[in-house]
């Protein structure tokens, strides 16, 4: 297993992290190439294929999960002591698409904790530094019920 994959619950084809880049007290970097054979692109859009904005959304929150669950461990947790829950999405601003091949570091801060809640903010930019995305949003750490 690698690193994400350890640290939170998603497996392909629906993990869209490749690897932590860096990480300091309140945020961390990930990165993220898009690959042409991901089979989402056969039909957004066939001929012209474009990363779709929820999966880039997706990306972050991953991320989100990722800080979350290194806080987490620093705190004490053991690895897979419980899975990010998203709550909130808010402000989402999109300002440049993301194409097949493209890689692009995603970041995730935590801006607050209250009520078992971590109000959260992120972005993904392209390698060379142009901004796709911002996006605020809230994430619940929690441990699943036993049998389920």
């Amino acid at each position: 297993m690698s690193p994400v994959t350890e640290l939170i619950p998603h497996r392909p084809p629906f993990l869209f992290v490749d690897e932590i880049v860096s990480q300091s007290a309140d945020s961390l970097v990930a990165k993220r190439t898009w690959r042409a054979d991901e089979d989402f692109y056969k039909g957004h859009y066939p001929g012209a294929p474009i990363t779709p904005g929820v999966l880039l959304c997706e990306a972050v929150f991953q991320t989100g999960g990722l800080l979350m669950a290194r806080l987490a461990q620093a705190a004490g947790a053991k690895p897979g002591e419980g899975v990010p829950l998203l709550a909130k999405v808010t402000e989402v601003r999109f300002r440049n698409p993301v194409y097949p091949g493209d890689t692009v570091l995603i970041e995730a801060k935590k801006k607050e904790a209250m009520g078992g809640f971590t109000m959260m903010s992120g972005s993904v930019k392209k390698a060379d530094g142009t901004r796709v995305l911002t996006v605020d949003f809230s994430v619940a750490w929690k441990v699943p019920e036993a049998g389920r």
